[in-house]
Parts: C-alpha cells; structure tokens; sequence
C-alpha cells in the first residue's frame, strides 16, 4: 500500500471545484439540449446536461453585469448585454467576442429573442424602445416606440411570414407589433400584473400568457381576443405548451384538446386544459414540508422558469434558491439537478462506501448531496432552520445532521439508487445545535452539542424505516451541562469510550461515554475552541482555536504536548491524516495547511479559497479531503504526493539520458539535434556549451547560423531568453552575441516579435550590450594609439643619436635594433639623459653586440624578448584604478590582439 512507502504526504492538487454559475436572471437551453446557458454576474456560463460541468465562460472584458442575453436557434451566436450599454456577439465554443456595438438604448437592455431564421435581433429596454437588429448585415431595423417602463418580455411569433413581435412591459398589456409597417397592431388587455411568459401552440393560432396576478389566458391570436381565463391561484413564472402526444395520460392528457404546464410560486408543475381551465395534474414533492398558503411567496422552492426539452420529452425548472431541475416526462420525476449558487459552506463530508458523493450543509435549510461524477445534487427537505453541522457513520451510507431548529436528523443513502431520506429525528435542546458526533465502530449512538451549553447522547434506533415512511424518533439518553458557553464542537474517540467537547468558554473537556461522565479539562488556549479531533492510533487530542493556534493533548495528564501556530486568523477545522501523523487545518483566513507532527512544520499551505474556510473532511482511503468556504465554493482536493515523486524521479532519469544522448551527438557533430535536446533540458549552461563546441570548429560562424535557423519557433524562443542571461557574462557575452548576430540577420523583426516576451528580452538585451560596445571603443583606441606610437618608434643605435640636442629630432630612417640583455630599471629622478649616458656606457662596457636586422624581424625578436611580470615598475601593494571593467578590457585585448601591440619594455626607443 502507499503508507508503507508514502507516511508523509506533501502536496494536494484541486480534483475538482463546484462553485456558484447562476445567481438569477435567464436561463436557456440550446436546441440541441446538451447545453444551458445562465448569468452569474458578469459571465454567461455554459453548462453541460451530461457531466453537470462548466465547459464554457463568457465573461465581460469591463466586468460589468450582463443583463440579458440570447441564443440563437441554429445555436452558432450568442449576444450579450451589459449595463456599459453594450451589445456583444460571441462565438461560444471558442469564447471569442467577434463583434460589438452600442445598444442605442440609454438604459439597459432588460430582455432579448432572435427569430427563427437566427437572422434578425430584438432588445427591450428599460427605457420603453424595442429595437431589431439584422446581425448579418450588422444594423438596425426598427426602432419601436410606445411601451411604458421596462419592456421585460420580447418574443417573435413563430411564422415568420407573419412578421409580427410580442412584447410586455408594466403597462401590464402585450403589444402585438407589425415589422412592416414598426407599428402596434394591437394591445392584448387582459391580465392586472407584469406578464411573465408567452407560449404559442404548434400551429400558431393561440397564444398561452401567464402573470403574477394568479392567471393564464388563452388568447386567439386569428381573432385577437380571449378564448379562456384560467384562474391558477398562484402567481405564475412560467407556462409551457405541451405536444399532442398520447402518452402524456400520466399527466392526465386524455384528448387532443390544447394542454399547457405552469410553474409559480407554490413550488410544483401542475398541468391545465384549456378549454375546460381544469387543473388535470399536480407534482407531489416527497419529502417536502408542507406549505403555508399564507406565505406561499416565500417559498423557497418557488419556480421562477419553466423551459421545455421537446426532443427528450423533458422539462427544465428553475427555482428561485437558484437550483435547475431537470424532469422526464411524462412521469415527472427529477432525472437531474443542479445547483447554482450554495451560498456560505457550513460543513461538508464525504458519503457512499467509496466516497462517491459529498453531503453539503449550506446557509439554509435544505441539505445538499451531491454526486462527485456528474455534479448532479439532490436537495434534502426536513430541518426548518439553517443546518450548522453533519457527521457521517464509518459505513459511510448514514450520517446526523443539526440545526438552528434545535433539532437533529438521521439521514440513510440507497447504496443502489444513491437516493438519501430522513430516517429518524429528535429534538430536546433549547437552543440551536451547533454540533453533532457519530460514533465511530458501530452505528449505535449520537452525541450532540448545543448553544444551550448542554451536550446530549442519543441512541441510534434499531429498526429503520424505508424511504415513504415516518421518520423514527430519537429521545436523548443522557444530558449534560458541559460548559460555560456554546459548545461549538464533538467528537467520539474510535473506540466509542469517550467523548470530547470544545466550547466559546476556551476550553475543552474530556467525557466518558455513555454516562457522561467528566475525566478532565484541555486549559491552554485564549479564545475560543472552534474544532476537536481524537487521534485515530494515538491517545492524543486535536484542538482548534480563535487564537490561530492548533495544540495537541495527552489524555492521560491532560498537558499540552504540541502547538502549531501559522494561520493568521481563526482555525476553524482541523482533521488527522497520514494515520495519525499528520495534521490538516482550515482557518478564517481562507487558508488550508498541511502540519506534520513529528517536527512541528508547515509542509505546504493551499490557497484555495477567497473567504472563511468552514468546512474541511478527510475521505475513507485518505487520498482525498474536502474543503467547503463562505465563498460559495466546495473543493475536492487530491492527494498527488506519490505522483509527484514519480514524476520526479522519472524526470530525472529523463534527464540522465538525455545528457548521454547529448554527448553522444557533439561527438557525432549533430549539433542541431543536439541543441534541440539541450533546449528541452531547459538549461541555458548546457545550450552554453553546445554554442561554444559549435563556434570552436573550423567554419564555426558557418555552423551556428545554420543550427540556429534550423530550429523550431519555440527554441528559438528558449535561446533568446537564454542569451538575456548569457549577456550579463563576460565570459559568454561573446557567444550570446553571436546568437543575437544571426537571429537579427537573418529572422525578420516581425517573426522575432511574435515571440514570446520577445520586446521584454530586447529591451533587456541592451544596457549590457552597449557597455560590451564601450569597452570594445576603449579597446580599438589602445591599440590604434599603440600602432601609433610603433609607427613612430626610433631604436636607438648609432653614437650619432646621443649627439643630438634634445630640441632636434632625427628625421633618418634606421634599421639598428638593441636587444637588451637585462631589464632596464629606471631610478627616481633620473633625467632622460642620465639614463641614456648610462645605458651607453653599460652596453660599451659588457660588448654588447650590435645586430643589423630588417624592420620584419626587428619585430619578431622584440615580440620573443623577455617582457617580465606585467604588474613590474608598480610600487609592493598597489592596486588597479580599474577592478571588474579592466579584467573584461583584458580579457578583449586577448581575444582581439592588435598586430602592431609591443610591450614598451621589450625595447629602447626614441620618438622623433
């Protein structure tokens, strides 16, 4: 197994993330019916039916809102609105924004539809225009006038030959416009609220509206005027058409009469005739409370949209907690659901035998299960509270749950079906349930800790009732008063023997279970305990606190053996992995950090939330963890510590050889390939050395500029950011040169910056350029002062050159050179002629030999002269005016030697 060769775990990479991507506003589905398309702020977010994942994100440059959008029928455009008055045509699948333009209108744009064709564009304004757009040609059509306030709803008719657009505002009436004439044809007066959806029977003689005034009315478009009201008594959202199809007799169609579907505020699909205005079906909700008519408004689960999925003979629902449901027909039972926006994460656990599903506690009372393959959710109903905390059984197919409704929830998950209902509930705090513990051996007991500052044992009913049936009830074995104020956490030891509490009052109290009985306190920290964690192998406590600390317990003399400080804020969670000898903490600092106990070090700290991290759970095989934040986000985080080490060491064996390969390639003079892999390497010193092997070679300029332009855009890229580092060098600025030479030759500007930080690396490339310039100005001028001086040197030879005054030069050509024997060593103060006299007299004295040689060989033998130590005539202990910049002047006079450059000392010359 990975423990025995992995005890410690390192790192963890995102798995998988469910975050909010729908906050309200419209709601589409394309025709083909694999894609929903929603608004969460600034982006429109395309969601797949199949994998419930987010494939698509249209998001506005400006970051401002987007207030309406639309989909065209052939499913190619979509066009976008946002409160900057723009308009924005996208290609979706590539999310590229292909054009924009003003809206015209001086407000934003509140509803939108294409026609049928996908050709022509309809926005309704808040200031009251309808205008068309013709989005091939890329202008505006009609401008029409006449509605008052918001216009909210746009629909075409669906024959186009008839060249007619519906609208609504809050004049309460639907226009029926005439695009060939821009005028209002008519004004369908009926309802006394904002009309909320339009439907069209399939031949388009009728026309079904639904409003906010608790009625539908069927209109006859032919006769324009209607057919029948149908009191609903419920403020209406949406309103669907069914087919003429037979097998809707499960929904009660029994004839070919015209059948249409609502959703509204009480939450359910109920289906209607028109003739007859009957309601022929109503969606029951399993596990649904009951719901007051007096508050029917508020309900939570009050529909908001109601789309058809004609091909698949489904139905989208959209309620108004921002949950998308999605119903079979004619059965109407949910196939899938997505939620949209979860608001703060309170808790979360894993749940199935393999860890398949999350169970989810959000800011309300709905629990939340959520399958990990497809994302699809299924909304629990039960607590009328928010619900704090959930704990789940060893099995992993049960689990507890707590609320502000003082009261807590046994919970069973279908191995099979996955479905999960409520198997037994108990009540008995006075106050709200903050946390709640299941034991961990068998599923056998509960225990419970309250605001009350009582913490309660509950057992665990044998017989459970199936999915249909009343919930058992739970009555509370023991109870204790266990501190001085809201105990915030529980946990049961693995054993079940004994229990441990952790409260605002800062401390944390070890208990024997099932009595309840008091063994000791944990005293040490200075704000409050928001988490406490058994060891699974050690008889050791876990405690998390207010005051950013995390400290570990013995229970047997109740001394603080560890702390842990690092977060910056409150640590909320903390769980146990790697068996025990490691520690996962997850702090209102939106930080989640992995602790190992031994050495008391931070192993890695994960940033992967923007808010209070309130939830964090550790999987059965603890490979996975889960962390859920106030910012509305659940991650799925992965343990990647061995894949890591894999690739670690399979990169370094990579590397092994490719650098024998890499040798074996300069032996064989293939440099291309052989720069190819040094690149891939991704080591600018290795690229260094297969420069400079390829310059070293005969034809070297020849060489390297055919290597270089021999490769891919890419390396050249590498080789480019390369010399930017080279160049800094004295030492291998030569060679960076010399790439930069045949990049600049022979690439044109335009490729060059095309690539990557190309304008970045020349701007860089510059400042040391020019000062490798400078000092090849200095060196050229030393060495033309040097031929200078050599052109004018005069050896002296001839007892005639002594003789002359100091004010005459001597304009004859002489070919006598005297090769010293010794170093000339000048005395302090000696005048010209002192010197002169005595080197005369030295020569006579020792019968030097005077040798006639040619101006060519004269500088041969002084070239062979002995020159003596460069730092000779300098005072023991001086040092150069010129430090780093003359070594680099030296270093260029070797490398560019002037023909003409003879030490001084080699000969005894006279300037004429």
């Amino acid at each position: 197994m990975a423990f025995s060769t992995l005890p410690f775990k390192s790192n963890y990479a995102v798995s998988s993330k469910i975050e909010p991507f729908y906050k309200g506003g419209k709601v589409q589905i394309s025709q083909d019916e694999q894609y929903i398309f929603c608004t969460c702020g600034p982006r429109v977010n395309v969601l797949q039916v199949d994998s419930g994942k987010i494939i698509h994100s249209i998001e506005q440059d400006d970051q401002e809102d987007i207030t309406s959008f639309c989909l065209s029928p052939d499913d190619q455009m979509l066009v976008t609105a946002s409160r900057a008055l723009l308009l924005k045509q996208w290609d979706w699948k590539q999310e590229n924004c292909n054009r924009s333009w003003k809206a015209i209108h001086n407000v934003p744009v509140a509803s939108m539809t294409f026609d049928c064709t996908s050709t022509l564009l309809a926005t309704g304004g808040c200031d009251g225009t309808i205008k068309l757009w013709d989005v091939l040609k890329q202008y505006c059509t009609h401008n029409l006038k006449g509605s008052s306030g918001v216009v909210h709803l746009v629909e075409f008719h669906p024959d186009i030959s008839r060249l007619q657009l519906f609208s609504s505002s809050m004049h309460c009436g639907i226009r029926i416009w005439d695009l060939r004439t821009s005028k209002c044809v008519c004004v369908l007066e009926n309802h006394y609220s904002a009309v909320t959806s339009l439907a069209f029977s399939p031949d388009g003689q009728t026309l079904v509206s639904s409003g906010r005034d608790k009625i539908c009315t069927v209109w006859d478009l032919k006769e324009k005027k209607v057919k029948r009201t149908v009191p609903v008594y419920e403020a209406v959202e949406g309103v669907v058409i069914l087919p003429e199809k037979s097998h809707y007799s499960q929904m009660g169609v029994k004839s070919n009469d015209l059948y249409f579907v609502t959703a509204g505020s009480k939450g359910v699909l109920r289906v209607w005739e028109s003739s007859s205005a009957r309601c022929v079906f109503t969606q029951t909700l399993p596990d649904a409370p009951a719901l007051s008519t007096d508050v029917g408004d508020l309900n939570p689960r009050c529909l908001v949209h109601c789309l058809p999925m004609l091909l698949s003979d489904r139905l989208v629902t959209v309620t108004a907690e921002h949950n998308i449901l999605i119903y079979q027909l004619p059965s109407v039972t949910v196939q899938q659901q997505f939620v949209g926006y979860n608001d703060d994460i309170l808790d979360t656990k894993f749940l199935g035998k393999d860890d398949t599903h999350i169970v989810v506690a959000t800011n309300s009372s709905q629990l939340k299960v959520f399958e990990l393959a497809t994302n699809s959710c299924q909304i629990l109903y039960g607590h009328t509270d928010t619900i704090l905390s959930i704990d789940v059984f060893r099995k992993g197919s049960m689990f507890a749950s707590c609320a502000k409704d003082q009261s807590i929830r046994l919970w069973s998950m279908d191995p099979e079906s996955g479905h999960v209902h409520c198997v037994a509930q108990g009540s008995g705090h006075s106050n709200a349930v903050g946390s709640i513990a299941c034991s961990r051996m068998k599923n056998i007991l509960l225990v419970s800790g309250s605001q009350d500052c009582t913490v309660k044992v509950w057992d665990v009913p044998e017989a459970l009732y199936d999915a249909g049936c009343e919930p058992a009830v739970m009555k509370a074995r023991h109870t204790e008063k266990a501190h001085d104020k809201d105990v915030n956490s529980v946990a049961i030891s693995p054993n079940d023997k004994l229990m441990v509490s952790g409260s605002q009052d800062r401390t944390a109290k070890l208990w024997s279970l099932p009595d309840i009985s008091l063994l000791g306190v944990f005293r040490g920290h200075s704000r409050g305990v928001w988490c406490v964690q058994f060891s699974p192998v050690d008889q050791v406590v876990a405690t998390a606190s207010a005051d950013g600390s995390i400290k570990l317990w013995g229970i047997h003399d109740f001394s603080c053996l560890k702390t842990f400080e690092g977060h910056d804020a409150s640590v909320l969670k903390i769980i146990f992995v790697s068996r025990g000898t490691q520690v996962v903490s997850a702090g209102s600092d939106g930080l989640v950090k992995l602790w190992t106990i031994k050495t008391n070090e931070c192993v890695k700290t994960f940033d992967g939330h923007q808010d209070k991290v309130w939830a964090l759970h550790g999987s059965g095989r603890d490979d996975m963890m889960v962390t859920g934040s106030a910012d509305s986000t659940i991650t799925i985080w992965k343990d990647v510590t061995e894949v890591e080490l894999e690739e670690e060491q399979a990169k370094q064996e990579d590397q092994v050889l490719k650098q024998q390969e890499l040798s074996n390639l300069l032996h064989e003079k293939k440099y291309v390939k052989a720069l190819g892999i040094a690149i891939s390497l991704d080591q600018p010193h290795t690229v260094l050395k297969v420069i400079k092997e390829i310059r070293q070679q005969d034809s070297g300029v020849t060489q390297l500029e055919k290597t270089l332009l021999k490769l891919r855009q890419d390396q050249k890229e590498s080789v480019l950011r390369y010399c930017l580092v080279w160049n800094t060098n004295s030492r291998s600025c030569l060679d960076a040169q010399a790439v930069l030479q045949v990049l600049l030759t022979h690439v044109s500007p335009e490729e060059i910056l095309q690539y990557q930080g190309a304008r970045t690396h020349l701007e860089a490339l510059i400042p040391y350029t020019e000062r490798h310039m400078q000092r090849i100005g200095r060196l050229l001028q030393s060495s033309m002062f040097l031929d200078y001086i050599w052109q004018k040197m005069r050896i002296t030879g001839g007892i005639e050159s002594l003789s002359l005054d100091d004010d005459e030069m001597d304009t004859r050509d002489q070919d006598i050179f005297i090769i010293d024997k010794q170093p000339i060593r000048m005395g302090h103060g000696q005048t010209n002629e002192r010197r002169e006299a005595e080197e005369e007299d030295e020569d006579a004295s020792d019968n030097s030999v005077v040798e006639h040689i040619g101006e060519d060989e004269s500088v041969t033998a002084c070239k062979s002269a002995n020159v003596g130590n460069k730092n000779e005539g300098q005072k023991e202990g001086e040092e150069s005016s010129e430090d780093s910049e003359d070594d680099d002047d030296i270093m260029e006079m070797s490398t560019f030697p002037p023909k003409s450059a003879v030490p001084a000392h080699c000969i005894t010359a006279s300037i004429r």
